[in-house]
């Protein structure tokens, strides 16, 4: 079946359809990672957005429900140039195929994509629509696309109760410290890879247990589920808060730090969450955030926040620490910016900028156990160069210089 992606500017595609058979209208994004499509699914910061993978190939390892960041993919839709039919990876549960259509995410495929990100980098991000109906009328359609915001969509995403997640008691908990998943040629035969024939654990960087006993609550803004399991990898207790928990929920369950999770949306929708974030800037609680709670936390604090001509999504951005001057390799997926220009000297300093294009990167608050970055350190699944900054949350926890 032919499938239409029209833009704002007018521009028209034609492709494929694939997923599910549904009109959508969405923003527009691109994402230059060559791996991790289904991390890039189920990533809730995509939600009320449509994300065009830039590697042309997507889809050949199929879909590995256990690599999900969350319960259901968020992008309202999907746009490839090639969609692989018949993955190749004993991992593998279902196709993407298969996977976009039982969640109801429609795409397009066969489109030319290098063509289109030209377009999102000279023009900016804009807003677009897919539609299997030939007999479209622009006309009709451009006044809608114009019209579209993604609104509030932290509340759409974020969970629904707090709930809690423990931390590991030993290392082996984790996997292996090197390796690789191993073929279990029993299970693969018999169709199992539940409890009977468990899976092999992923291989694990984490060396200590410098968590353990230690609380931490995440403030579910969007969160991918490696953010939990970073912190519950090194032995903390994560209690994760649905994004309208009241500030003093939280403070009452006494917890040794706060994380502010990444998140979709525009941060300045989030009026009510700002208000309580700046409540949780004025205990003396270690705080670590990440993304959109970087956004949140500027803007608690009398910061200000732009939307980027195209913003950086992608596992490949070089990112540049002010304290060391090294630079790490990072995975990042955001439209907004802290505006450098409105940031009170006497509230925050720069801690990390992009390389690329000099915007900021993170922040230390002056007087508070309090630092944050915009990219994200959880980074599944990958590059895992900055997933040290767990472990310089820990040490603020344990009431140390988060710089040692």
């Amino acid at each position: 079946m032919k499938a239409f992606l029209i833009l704002e500017d007018g521009t028209v595609f034609e492709g494929i359809h694939i997923g599910a058979e549904k009109e959508i209208i969405s923003e527009i994004v691109f994402n230059t990672s060559m791996a991790g499509y289904l991390e890039v699914l189920t990533d809730p910061s995509y939600a009320g957005q449509a994300v065009c993978m830039t590697y042309p190939l997507i889809g050949n390892y199929g879909v590995c429900k256990e690599d999900c960041e969350s319960r259901r993919p968020w992008p309202d839709g999907f746009i490839v140039r090639e969609l692989s039919r018949m993955p190749s990876n004993f991992r593998s549960d279902c196709t993407i195929q298969e996977y976009l259509e039982s969640f109801g995410v429609p795409g397009i495929a066969g489109i030319d994509t290098r063509a289109l990100t030209k377009i999102l980098r000279e023009k900016g991000t804009m807003n677009g629509m897919i539609t299997t109906n030939a007999d479209y009328s622009l006309e009709e359609i451009l006044p809608r696309l114009a019209a579209y915001t993604t609104g509030n969509v932290v509340e759409k995403v974020t969970c629904e109760n707090k709930y809690e997640i423990k931390g590991a008691k030993d290392l082996a908990e984790n996997g292996p410290i090197s390796g690789s998943a191993v073929f279990n040629k029993e299970s693969f035969l018999a169709g199992a890879r539940g409890e009977k024939h468990p899976p092999e654990k992923k291989p694990s960087l984490v060396k200590q247990l410098n968590g353990a006993g230690k609380k931490v609550a995440l403030l579910d803004l969007g969160a991918k589920d490696n953010i939990a399991r970073s912190l519950a990898m090194r032995g903390c207790d994560v209690t994760i808060y649905p994004a309208l928990t009241p500030a003093a929920d939280i403070i009452a369950d006494k917890p040794d730090g706060i994380m502010l999770s990444n998140g979709p949306g525009d941060p300045k929708e989030c009026e009510s969450i700002i208000r309580e974030i700046r409540k949780l800037y004025e205990t003396d609680i270690p705080i670590f955030a990440i993304c959109l709670g970087h956004q949140l936390m500027a803007l608690a604090t009398g910061a200000d926040t732009f939307k980027m001509k195209y913003g950086h999504r992608g596992g490949n951005h070089p990112v540049k620490d002010l304290t060391t001057g090294r630079v790490y390799i990072s995975s990042q997926n955001h439209g907004y910016v802290v505006d450098m220009d409105k940031l009170d000297p006497k509230v925050a300093a720069p801690a990390f900028v992009n390389v690329n294009d000099g915007t900021n990167e993170g922040l230390e608050y002056t007087g508070k156990n309090i630092f944050t970055v915009q990219f994200h350190p959880e980074a599944c699944p990958g590059p895992q160069d900055s997933g040290f900054l767990f472990d310089r949350f820990i040490t603020m926890m344990n009431g140390g210089n988060k710089d040692a």
